[in-house]
């Protein structure tokens, strides 16, 4: 796609900085000089990406950059695109290449089934049919269509169909409940509802033909209805029901309409998604990103940082990019982006953990070598998942030796939540094992809210374990203390003091713009405030240390909760843990430790010993809890975040149903225990107050 062709073993920001020189006569010495400039000069800078990828509009944009505030920046005024014409103008090169567009698994064909495999050309048939008959059912610019569906190719398909039309898209996955879907579909008033029967997760076969209807009768404004006949249990949903299988002389259409079928061109700026905040508190924030800004900081984000190549390009071994994700994840977002620069994607669809009931319905332990031997089948090149997940194979003690041949894989992506020092030596000590003695380490940080990173990698910068290697190009984000003032080697708040183009264009139904405001710039006017602590160091490494508003503060003294976390967790006893400050008016804080222990265990006096310990080494004796707590599991929302703050709130006396949505979590059934020991522990205080 570029102009100038490096040697392929070069890193892709390498050949990014030399065709800056080639082009445009920039040469900087370091990559601290060229994060400088990229945040300087935005116009440059954005101009520079829009040119290296070589995007295309018919008409010419009269600016880069017209408006620089934020909020309502406006971003290459003038200029028409669309997210699918990105997508599918590699059809030709990649057919000549043989290289697939999809390649997708689930828990079902890991076991023993081949792939499914989606050619570029028949990606771009099968979305071209689907765009026809949505045209056909009145679909047009603007109008949403919300698709209730798993991680499966169908659910690529339907996106490229819909945002090739201008319509606008919006997905939630099938592990999230009628209500909490609901509160995500009522808010956007879609016109179009995409579903499936139901899915397979550890192991189970969960029927969503109940939630389907239920959809069906609380949307009003739907005035078409597509069923996807998943897991063979197709009923009819509604009258205006059409099923995917009744679709098939559809897709299948190989007529003159479909050949000449090309994705519409849109304003710059026209919507492409709604995405949705946790929702774990209050309705979800609907999130609207445009077509254009997101393409742009998705290339940035995959290519140059991520180094993640196009699968057909001259010299290239096959790029095939991996991010485990369920469709209620912005990472889905983000695995599909691979399509944006010719990558072949690797999906999969179903638990990480593996099946954890057999036929018989009996129990199973995880089986924290599931992806891995996804990886390995599929010849996986760049492997991402959520921190958790490493965290889990190392207390798992997986052997990745047993996991099938992964001398494909090169790079390892994380995000979610802070990777901990010991997680990524243990990975790189078990690629080490495998022959592979320099596995790269991309570990980023970043939001559903602009759909990208703030903080990421850079193949050409040292690794520093625990650490991400930079801050990304084109965004100016600092750590900040309490007055406002930027600092370095201290933690402070993480903000964006420029706008990037993948910011969002505004959260749908907003008409006065006040919660968008709220949401980011209610802190720092003008200057997005994320909600994460974060540490910059001199060599420009960062650490995020957990959400500003799930703080520690204990006598004065501030900490994020991933340094403990980081502390607790490398016990081996220890599963998982959760920590949260309780801060009472006129009294000293409370502050439990609740810990997932392997199976068998107790916390015994001698591993609360243990556990005091290692806080007090690691940290200070400051952040030794008061109690510690043995608990099954530790909330978390259905990306794998935990919930501290609405536990917090729930010990603070507020009823669940204000301060969490049990369908916006992964493991609703654990919050019974946690509703117990508030109440348990308000007893106790009322009866202390008595006395």
């Amino acid at each position: 796609m570029q102009s100038l062709q490096p040697a392929p073993a070069a890193p892709q920001i390498r050949r990014y900085q030399q065709w800056l020189e080639h082009e445009r006569g920039l040469r900087f010495e370091s990559y601290d000089a060229l994060w400088r400039w990229s945040v300087d000069d935005l116009d440059a800078f954005w101009q520079s990406i829009w040119d290296y990828f070589d995007l295309r509009s018919p008409t010419p944009h009269s600016a880069v950059l017209q408006r620089r505030t934020m909020p309502g920046s406006i971003w290459f005024p003038g200029a028409q695109f669309n997210y699918a014409h990105q997508v599918l103008r590699h059809t030709q090169a990649a057919e000549a290449a043989g290289v697939a567009a999809i390649l997708s698994h689930d828990e079902h064909s890991l076991a023993g089934g081949a792939p499914r495999t989606l050619s570029w050309s028949e990606l771009r048939r099968q979305s071209a049919a689907l765009a026809l008959h949505l045209r056909a059912q009145g679909v047009g610019p603007g109008d949403r269509v919300a698709a209730y569906l798993p991680n499966i190719p169908e659910a690529m398909v339907a996106f490229l169909a819909t945002v090739s039309i201008g319509g606008v898209w919006s997905i939630c996955a099938p592990d999230m409940g009628s209500n909490a879907v609901l509160d995500r579909f009522r808010q956007i008033e879609p016109k179009v509802l995409i579903a499936c029967d139901g899915v397979r997760y550890g192991g189970r076969v969960l029927d969503r033909m109940a939630v389907v209807g239920e959809l069906c009768a609380a949307l009003p404004s739907v005035r078409h209805q597509l069923l996807l006949d998943h897991m063979g249990t197709r009923a009819a949903a509604g009258d205006a029901t059409v099923a995917w299988t009744d679709l098939a002389q559809v897709l299948a259409r190989d007529d003159a309409q479909t050949h000449r079928f090309e994705p519409m061109w849109l304003p710059f700026d026209h919507p492409l998604w709604i995405v949705y905040s946790s929702g774990t508190t209050g309705l979800p924030k609907p999130i609207v990103h445009g077509h254009g800004g997101t393409v742009l900081v998705a290339l940035a984000l995959n290519v140059l940082h991520n180094d993640i190549g196009c699968s057909y390009a001259p010299g290239s071994l096959g790029e095939r990019y991996h991010w485990y994700s369920s469709t209620g994840w912005v990472m889905w977002n983000c695995q599909m982006a691979g399509l944006l620069n010719g990558s072949t994607c690797c999906i999969f669809d179903g638990s990480p953990g593996g099946p954890t009931v057999d036929d018989a319905g009996q129990r199973l332990a995880p089986d924290w070598s599931t992806l891995w031997r996804f990886a390995a089948d599929l010849g996986v090149s760049f492997f991402g998942a959520g921190a958790a997940f490493y965290a889990s194979c190392m207390k798992a003690d997986v052997a990745l030796r047993r996991c099938g041949d992964l001398s494909a894989v090169r790079a390892l992506g994380t995000t979610g939540s802070p990777l901990s020092a010991d997680a990524q030596r243990w990975g790189s000590a078990q690629f080490a094992q495998l022959g592979t003695d320099d596995i790269w380490w991309c570990n980023m940080s970043g939001g559903t809210d602009f759909a990208g990173a703030f903080i990421g990698g850079n193949r050409e910068l040292p690794l520093v374990a625990g650490e991400m290697q930079c801050r990304l190009l084109g965004c100016a984000v600092e750590a900040w203390d309490e007055q406002g003032q930027p600092v370095v080697d201290t933690v402070g708040e993480l903000v964006c003091t420029a706008p990037l183009p993948s910011m969002p264009l505004y959260f749908w139904g907003d008409t006065d713009n006040q919660r968008y405001l709220s949401s980011y710039f209610d802190m720092y006017p003008n200057v997005w405030r994320h909600g994460d602590w974060l540490k910059v160091g001199a060599n420009g490494g960062c650490v995020i240390y957990g959400r500003s508003d799930a703080t520690i503060n204990r006598h004065g003294l501030r900490m994020g909760t991933s340094e403990l976390y980081s502390a607790v967790e490398a016990l081996p006893e220890v599963l998982d843990a959760m920590v949260v400050d309780l801060e009472f008016l006129g009294r000293d804080s409370y502050m439990p430790l609740f810990v997932v222990l392997r199976d068998g265990l107790a916390l015994d006096a001698a591993l609360r010993g243990r556990i005091a310990d290692a806080i007090r080494i690691a940290l200070s004796p400051r952040f030794v809890p008061d109690d510690m707590f043995q608990v099954a599991e530790v909330p978390r929302t259905l990306s794998g975040k935990k919930q501290e703050l609405p536990i917090k709130k729930l010990l603070l006396g507020q009823p669940l149903e204000k301060v969490v949505n049990r369908e916006a979590m992964a493991n609703p059934a654990c919050l019974d225990w946690y509703v117990q020991f508030a109440q348990e522990r308000a007893d106790a205080q009322r009866a202390a107050a008595t006395r």
